[in-house]
């Protein structure tokens, strides 16, 4: 977008102020997008029912592992070798079962995560798209954007039509 930048910088410097009084730019707060789109609530929503009860069933390992090393502590002492032995193998095959499952939930989160932030970055890009084109908009700026006064600010025009359901 940089490059971009600087090529409309340039044109604004070799373009007759006739021309460029006709040109119409508007700007896009993405981040606020990005929190306040209901599609973005929504896939949080989704994300936080698809996940919780594997993070829940993550906690309840947690929890059992901590009370057998409790119980190890506890009571190794007066357990027979081969009664601690067994206790010690357990809880080792525990937390690598519960290391295992951390690991592939965090994987299958990561990639749930990735695939709604495409879907999502998708419809508030045709969102601005669609907007910029029934407003006239020659030019939407949306990122690497040091200032953008409030009169060029369609960020909330776009938060409106994606409230309405529409791109």
């Amino acid at each position: 977008m940089n490059k971009l930048m600087r090529i409309f910088a340039l044109s604004l410097l070799v373009l007759p102020l006739s021309v460029l009084a006709e040109v119409k730019v508007g700007f896009v707060n993405t981040a606020k997008l990005m929190e306040e789109a209901p599609q973005a609530q929504d896939a949080s929503k989704q994300m936080e029912t698809e996940f919780a009860p594997r993070e829940k069933e993550l906690i309840s390992l947690q929890r059992e592992i901590k009370q057998m090393e409790d119980k190890l502590t506890r009571d190794g002492a007066v357990m027979s070798e081969s009664e601690r032995s067994k206790a010690e193998r357990e809880l080792l095959n525990q937390k690598r079962d519960l290391k295992r499952s951390q690991d592939e939930f965090r994987e299958d989160l990561n990639i749930r995560r990735n695939e709604l932030l495409a879907r999502l970055q998708k419809e508030l890009n045709d969102a601005i798209v669609a907007l910029a084109k029934a407003e006239g908009y020659d030019l939407v700026l949306f990122e690497g954007v040091v200032f953008a006064s409030d009169r060029i600010d369609i960020t909330d025009a776009v938060l409106e039509q994606l409230r309405r359901g529409g791109n």
